[in-house]
């Protein structure tokens, strides 16, 4: 019986445009187990357990988190099933980025060019497709579900189905339009039927775990920053840009907030805060905060 409810569950929410990819393996999880128990209805003590099981604190906090949220779409229709109280602490620390300054991103780009070529266009690929993303803030995975099409007239990419299910369209600098027009050129004379612009030595959609590999095979060809014990990602290429962005904000309160909408619908944030957080991420950006708010503070203390 839960099971049949796990499934509705998962396929209402997915009906109504969550992906629930996660969400649907711990809810399908649970009712497993619970089932397994014979249990057939949600009972606090079998979601508590289950959700122990969790390697981590935050991987216990979220299995019961989605537990939560079924009991009481199941609770609603039957007071029968309980609802669990969320007993674990859920810690999150984002990782300050690596920004990269401007002539590592060139030596990144020309590090790409020296790839070996285990196939006709692999240094193309990256070349274009790490400056594309340094160069727009593109996620990773957005940058490789990008199909022929996307590449619309006038310099306009087409980012669709991207985190969250948003879509969206993101404009290029003259330089970035150079730079993929540059690379369609060769892309079109792949005898390949797959319409991704990134292409796999196979001709087609490239792995995630392949576009890792060969970006810190490419950090090391370049080499960029290799005292540190936590090497630059490939995502801080997305995070330097965000900061470079606001260095470049402008002061007027005003400006300042026209220029964080901008910002955030550019790089396809669906909170505000996820914007916010990259003022802490460059000295640049505490001192230009901390000198506001004297300045504020000093007017303040005159009226």
């Amino acid at each position: 019986m839960l099971i049949a409810h796990a499934e509705r569950y998962v396929a209402l929410r997915q009906a109504l445009g969550f992906k629930l990819r996660e969400v649907s393996m711990n809810i399908r999880a649970f009712a497993k187990f619970a089932t397994a128990r014979g249990d057939t209805h949600v009972r606090v003590s079998t979601a508590v357990d289950w959700a122990t099981q969790g390697s981590s604190p935050n991987v216990r906090y979220i299995r019961l988190r989605d537990v939560v949220q079924f009991g009481r779409f199941l609770h609603a229709e039957n007071p029968a099933h309980e609802v669990p109280v969320n007993l674990f602490h859920f810690t999150r620390r984002r990782r300050l980025p690596y920004i990269y300054a401007p002539e590592e991103l060139e030596k990144l780009v020309e590090a790409a060019n020296h790839l070996r070529l285990t196939y006709p266009l692999r240094r193309e690929v990256y070349a274009t497709m790490f400056g594309l993303i340094a160069a727009t803030g593109l996620r990773v995975s957005e940058a490789l579900n990008l199909g022929l099409g996307d590449i619309m007239p006038g310099g306009i990419l087409r980012i669709r189905n991207a985190k969250n299910g948003k879509s969206r369209l993101v404009p290029l600098h003259p330089t970035a339009v150079t730079a993929i027009n540059r690379y369609l050129e060769a892309r079109c004379q792949m005898a390949v039927t797959d319409d991704h612009v990134f292409l796999s030595a196979g001709g087609r959609r490239i792995a995630s775990s392949t576009v890792g590999s060969t970006f810190h095979r490419v950090m090391r060809l370049a080499g960029i920053a290799p005292a540190r014990t936590r090497k630059p990602r490939i995502v801080d290429l997305r995070h330097s840009f965000a900061t470079r962005a606001l260095v470049q904000c402008p002061t007027r309160r005003e400006a300042v907030a026209r220029h964080f909408v901008a910002l955030a619908t550019y790089m396809g944030h669906t909170d505000i805060a996820s914007t916010y957080w990259y003022l802490e991420a460059t000295p640049e950006l505490l001192t230009d905060i901390a000198a506001a708010a004297e300045a504020l503070i000093a007017t303040t203390e005159g009226i």
